[in-house]
């Protein structure tokens, strides 16, 4: 039987890209065994966590996982939404995945994946592979590169393309910490932010995730990418460069991480007296428990009881407009030739 042809307009026209939106992940549920399994998977990832092996399955099986789970679980109880029974982060992302596949058209395919928990990066790769799409745009959202991030996104994906026979042509979007669109809706974000809050604050600080100076030392650009955003935006406002402040958060167990640290910088602003601030945290995408828990309540209330007097947290950029044109800027930048 002689194969049928297909001709060149045909073969487009029946071609489809995906674009897998990747974040960090979230628990299932906030109970004890929900959340020692999300903790064990991102605990493990050596990209992660880089300390000896052996030493490390010790002190995270017979200690970290032992007492940790209730304690993680505590917190997300705070920002999980009841309505939906779901964590902020999954429920945003999804979202986002669908205000953009309304932007993209139909012969993109979005998805969303998280590195750790659900929906899987496995799940969500063959989802897409079995609608047909034969180019797949794997999108960590992270605006600043860093291996612990970015890196493991990428490398997970890749690790469950290695078991796939026939394999999509893939790419990576890369980090957008300087990208026009990003700093402007950063800058809109801190406008509409204190705006809200009905007050000037005395300085403004913005709160990355942290990580080990080891990593910084082995040649991760995280720390100057998060400096250099921080200067787009105080640019882009056209503010003095003190009064847009860094600050790195979220450092776990002992040894030494980037600085200046958020909590002390929290506690020490009202003593030089700054007591009126807002914060924002622009290396998330999506709010989160280490925005909206560790942030929002947590770091008002250091603030406040160190004498501070007004507190603001500015959201995430999350789905609203300027979120999701940003998204469809980067995303449309790395499909260029898939599309055209």
């Amino acid at each position: 039987m002689k194969p049928k042809t297909i001709s060149a307009n045909e073969s487009k026209t029946s071609e489809k890209t995906g674009v897998l939106l990747l974040n960090l992940g979230t628990p299932d549920a906030t109970d004890y065994f929900s959340m020692r399994r999300y903790l064990k998977e991102f605990l493990s990832d050596k990209r992660v966590i880089e300390t000896a092996p052996i030493i490390w399955w010790f002190v995270l099986n017979f200690i970290v996982l032992t007492f940790r789970p209730k304690k993680s679980g505590a917190l997300y109880d705070k920002i999980w939404d009841k309505e939906y029974n779901d964590s902020p982060l999954r429920i945003i992302s999804f979202s986002q995945a669908k205000k953009l596949q309304k932007r993209m058209g139909e012969n993109v395919i979005v998805d969303i994946a998280m590195r750790y928990g659900n929906p899987s990066t496995k799940e969500r790769l063959e989802i897409l592979k079995a609608k047909g799409c034969n180019r797949i745009l794997l999108a960590p959202l992270y605006p600043q590169y860093s291996a612990p991030t970015t890196a493991t996104a990428n490398d997970k994906a890749f690790d469950i393309l290695k078991t796939m026979r026939y394999q999509p042509a893939i790419r990576t979007l890369p980090a957008y910490y300087n990208e026009p669109k990003y700093i402007k809706a950063l800058a809109n974000s801190i406008i509409v932010g204190i705006k809200k809050a009905g007050f000037e604050p005395d300085v403004v600080v913005t709160s990355y995730h942290g990580m080990p100076e080891s990593y910084i030392d082995k040649g991760d650009p995280y720390y100057s990418q998060c400096f250099e955003t921080t200067r787009l935006v105080c640019e882009e406002l056209g503010w003095n460069e003190e009064r847009l402040i860094v600050a790195f958060q979220s450092r776990f167990g002992p040894e030494e991480w980037i600085k200046p640290y958020t909590d002390e910088v929290l506690s020490e602003l009202p003593k030089k007296g700054m007591k009126k601030i807002a914060i924002l945290t622009p290396a998330f995408s999506v709010d989160c428990l280490e925005t909206l828990e560790e942030i929002a309540q947590e770091g008002r209330d250091d603030f406040i009881e160190n004498g501070g007097e007004k507190y603001a947290y500015i959201p995430c950029l999350n789905d609203n407009e300027l979120g999701m044109d940003l998204i469809e800027t980067i995303v449309r930048q790395e499909l260029k030739g898939w599309l055209d």
